[in-house]
């Protein structure tokens, strides 16, 4: 039974009955922290009024008073104290106590207020631990050789235990600095001592050379005695090292049931994507009897959530509640976190958010996880709600959420919150930057994105890959390529992402053959290609319509790689086909899939037989996908506009009244460009504009330049059944034409204009922007839904195939 609390009232003013009561109130376990504090001021009121206090004669009183303020962390009264009495003692518990708090400058200060005279060993090493617990090796490093100078003081086994802990802090750290701290270690005496030890042994596995591992295997074989601290920091050292095998051979030398070594394994495994292997050794665990607490059940969530094995997760949720009802909320806190993102990911967001809902404490990654639940699960105003409720943000919150708007078709309010953001004096990280530069990349915002691109120069972030590949992809979607190649070029550091990010941007600028060749650069560079690289592949030979090559690389893909072509690639290779007249070998291609033909690739093969007028097949696919997704507005129209193009006016009209009985809208078309850091949006026959009446009267202009050098409206186009001359007013009035007349109009002369479109291009819009281009000498670029359009001196960067 813990000693019962010392009275508040009726204090003795004895100096050994005092003792007593301070040794009391120390070893009191039934004091909430604020009445321990209570009762520790009225003790050191009474020792003040008595004049017990800095009494030379009684200076125990004193140390074990500024001992008790440290641990109820009231550190500044434990300061003031000391500064009226300094000594190395008071000192010491002073310097931990500061360095626990991560105040090392004030920790610091106390062991320079102590005249260096009397400055003992333990001061010393409380420093020493102090600077390695900052990470300041060169520092700690530094009061250690003070030590050795003093003359009348030597370093002990705690000394060497900090002194290693902190050299392996050093950038630097090599073989030869950790056998010349080993050699010091032997020659003081020390080697047999289990800290020094282990402290040697974590050295070495810091240390990235080869040979390291086989001396720190040396001092493990050596040592006379283990701990679980000896075989974990083994275990976890091989793992940070990727040698998942050796850390497993050194956990089966094991002699004894540590708990902590048994987590560490597993989550050796969780950390190395080893799923199977986590959950074998959590099973051994558990007939083993080893005790199992957070940190055990943590690794096993993790690894079920990123595994996407739900069933399993819920399994070991139900093994947490049967064994471990009642853990404290801190041990709850991790586990609970877990299981929020375990639901999130497999899809029960609702069961995430009761799990939060009924967590009793709940930190900033409770928050983040909740919020990245919604984020993932499309549910973004849910997510918001979330973002606004949070009383404490951190980087990784903002990031979220710049990034959830970006993903949910939102970049103006990814923008704006961003700009929030940097407004209240938050400072982004490169992934926030990543998601802001993403944002306009997906509004066209090219000037605002070259000032974010401005600010990663400024904060030194261009060594960031997640920012370097959102460069790429802003400057692509923007219609900068070559821009976005520089970037490329100048990155410090490429990874696969960077690659496919570079072949996207030239497939989707009608550089097909670079893209190819980048491809096969890569590829002999090392990069081993994935899915989305071969993606990238097959879209670029698509835009180019380089058939045989994407054949070539469609069966490459498994021959080569190993990669078993999805529903992705087989719509690109489908839709490549029938682009190219070739709808007969796209229907041969559907019987030899190794699975039914998806949503996506009926669209392909409709999208082929509306170009190629096979209305048989058409209608098939047609009513495949009113099957599969019946409010998808595109089948509709692309079925319809199929009927029109063979003057099939009746059966167009059937699909459109079908498409209106259904309830389905057609997504209206809409262009826009950034003029003046403002992006300007048109929609098809725009009169509410300010200056609509301006870009009309404009255009007319222009269109009686065009005429002269040869451009006819192509009314086949509008798939209704009007007049030429009604046909004729509609194509005028097309969205992406108003909004190239608007920037020819308000750029700079000689600017190149570019628009963005959220439909395709109609064949009529793309012959009169390239006679356009010719008229007023200006380049004119247009990305629509599929790809980018490079207009300059009448011709397309496409070909005119697209």
């Amino acid at each position: 039974m813990p000693p019962p609390p010392p009275a508040v009232t009726s204090l003795p003013t004895l100096p050994y009955q005092c003792s007593v009561l301070l040794r009391r109130l120390a070893a009191s376990r039934s004091l909430d922290s604020s009445s321990f504090l209570r009762v520790l001021r009225c003790l050191h009121a009474r020792l003040l009024t008595s004049g017990l206090l800095h009494a030379p004669s009684h200076p125990h009183l004193t140390l074990r008073l500024i001992h008790l303020y440290t641990l109820s962390h009231e550190l500044p009264a434990a300061a003031l104290l000391f500064r009226s009495s300094p000594c190395p003692v008071a000192a010491t518990s002073l310097v931990a106590a500061h360095a626990a708090a991560g105040r090392l400058p004030a920790a610091v200060s106390f062991f320079d207020a102590v005249p260096p005279a009397r400055r003992d060993t333990v001061l010393h090493n409380a420093v020493i631990s102090a600077y390695a617990r900052a990470s300041q090796a060169t520092l700690g490093i530094a009061v250690f050789r003070s030590l050795l100078a003093s003359g009348s003081l030597r370093p002990d086994d705690y000394s060497f235990t900090a002194l290693l802990s902190a050299a392996a802090h050093l950038h630097n750290l090599s073989v030869r600095h950790c056998a010349q701290l080993h050699c010091s270690v032997l020659k003081a005496g020390t080697g047999g001592a289990l800290s020094v030890c282990n402290a040697l042994i974590a050295l070495y596995m810091k240390c990235d050379a080869p040979e390291a591992t086989r001396d720190a295997r040396k001092v493990l074989d050596e040592m006379p005695a283990k701990d679980e601290l000896t075989w974990t920091t083994m275990v976890v050292g091989f793992v940070r090292r990727g040698d998942v095998g050796a850390a497993r051979s050194v956990f089966e030398e094991v002699d004894g049931k540590f708990d902590v070594v048994w987590n560490a394994m597993i989550s050796g495994y969780v950390q190395s994507g080893m799923v199977t292997e986590a959950f074998e050794l959590f099973r051994r665990m558990v007939l083993a009897r080893v005790s199992l607490d957070e940190f055990t059940f943590t690794s096993v969530l993790s690894a079920c959530a990123n595994a996407g094995l739900f069933v399993l997760g819920k399994s070991v949720h139900g093994q947490i509640i049967r064994l471990q009802p009642n853990f404290v909320p801190q041990a709850a806190l991790p586990i609970n976190n877990a299981l929020v993102t375990l639901y999130s990911k497999g899809g029960k967001i609702a069961v995430a958010k009761r799990v939060f809902d009924s967590m009793k404490s709940k930190d900033v990654v409770s928050w983040n996880t909740i919020l990245s639940g919604y984020v993932d699960s499309s549910c973004l105003d849910k997510a918001v709600e979330v973002f606004n409720e949070m009383t404490y943000k951190n980087e990784v919150s903002w990031m979220v959420m710049v990034s959830g708007y970006v993903h949910g078709g939102r970049s103006e309010d990814a923008l704006k919150l961003f700009n929030y953001m940097r407004a209240e004096d938050v400072k982004p990280c490169d992934y926030t930057y990543a998601g802001a530069i993403a944002a306009c990349g997906e509004l066209g915002a090219l000037k605002h994105g070259k000032q974010l691109h401005g600010h990663l120069v400024q904060l030194g972030f261009m060594g960031s890959n997640s920012a370097g590949n959102a460069l790429i992809t802003m400057y692509a979607k923007c219609g900068a390529v070559k821009e976005a190649h520089l970037v490329f070029l100048v990155m410090p550091n490429v990874d696969s992402v960077s690659w496919n990010a570079m072949i996207s941007a030239l497939g989707q600028h009608g550089h097909g053959r670079e893209a190819l060749d980048l491809f096969d650069r890569m590829v002999a560079e090392g990069i081993y290609p994935d899915r989305i690289s071969y993606l990238t592949v097959l879209t670029a030979c698509n835009h180019a319509g380089l058939v045989d090559e994407g054949f070539h690389y469609f069966e490459s893909m498994k021959r080569d790689f190993g990669i078993i072509p999805g529903e992705d690639h087989y719509t690109r290779l489908i839709d490549l086909l029938g682009r190219a007249g070739r709808i007969g070998e796209a229907r041969d291609l559907l019987k030899t899939m190794p699975f039914e033909p998806t949503s996506s690739i009926w669209e392909a093969i409709l999208s082929g037989c509306r170009t190629n007028g096979d209305i048989e097949l058409g209608a098939y696919a047609a009513d495949q996908l009113f099957k599969m997704t019946p409010q998808h507005d595109g089948t509709y129209i692309l079925l319809s506009n199929t009927y029109s193009a063979a003057g099939r006016w009746v059966d167009a009209a059937r699909v459109r009244k079908l498409m209106r009985d259904r309830g389905v809208k057609k997504e209206p078309g809409c262009s826009w460009i950034e003029v003046g850091n403002k992006v300007r949006v048109f929609v098809v026959g725009d009169t509410k504009h300010p200056e609509a009446r301006e870009v009309y009267h404009f255009l007319e202009m222009v269109g009686a330049k065009m005429r002269k050098l040869g451009y006819l409206p192509d009314t086949k186009v509008v798939l209704h059944d009007m007049m030429p001359h009604e046909k004729e007013h509609i194509l005028f009035a097309h969205s992406e034409r108003l909004a190239v007349g608007f920037g020819l109009l308000k750029l700079p002369t000689g600017a190149t204009v570019t628009v963005l479109k959220n439909l395709r291009i109609c064949a009529d819009c793309h012959a009169a922007i390239m006679f356009m281009s010719k008229a007023v000498g200006r380049e004119i670029v247009v990305r629509d839904v599929r790809r980018f359009h490079h207009f300059k001196d009448g011709e397309c960067s496409c070909g005119n195939y697209w």
